[in-house]
């Protein structure tokens, strides 16, 4: 679950593992009462300070997507659906905005990216 964290990211490490823990949760990858790794066991594998795991850890619990029970551990709490639903339209509004700028970079036009949108979809978007 916690292969795409990178640390040559700009994005903070501690946000990075608190956003793939809501993507799962989002997706169904996690539902309510599954345990999260404990912090040591998450910092050894990912090579990072435990206190980056217990950050990501808080930001999730303030954020109703986690319990913490002192001495038991992280546990996944039973996320409303509207709370799900708002996290995977935030993650689609990130994909794109990343297809759109590498798509830039690339000189690719956004008249492209919807004609092939239309072709793997069997969808006209563009109307």
């Amino acid at each position: 679950m916690f292969e795409s964290i990178d640390p040559r990211s700009p994005t903070p490490l501690y946000e990075q593992i608190a956003a793939r823990v809501r993507v799962a949760v989002a997706a169904g990858e996690l539902s309510a009462g599954n345990a999260l790794p404990s912090v040591r066991t998450l910092a050894r594998d990912l090579r990072v300070n435990p206190a980056t795991v217990v950050q990501a850890y808080r930001d999730l619990a303030m954020d109703g997507f986690v319990e913490i029970r002192h001495g038991q551990g992280t546990f996944v709490q039973d996320v409303p659906r509207f709370m799900r639903d708002e996290e995977r339209t935030a993650q689609a509004e990130k994909l794109v905005r990343k297809l759109l700028q590498d798509a830039a970079r690339l000189g690719i036009s956004a008249e492209e990216i919807l004609q092939v949108l239309s072709v793997e979809t069997g969808v006209d978007i563009r109307e």
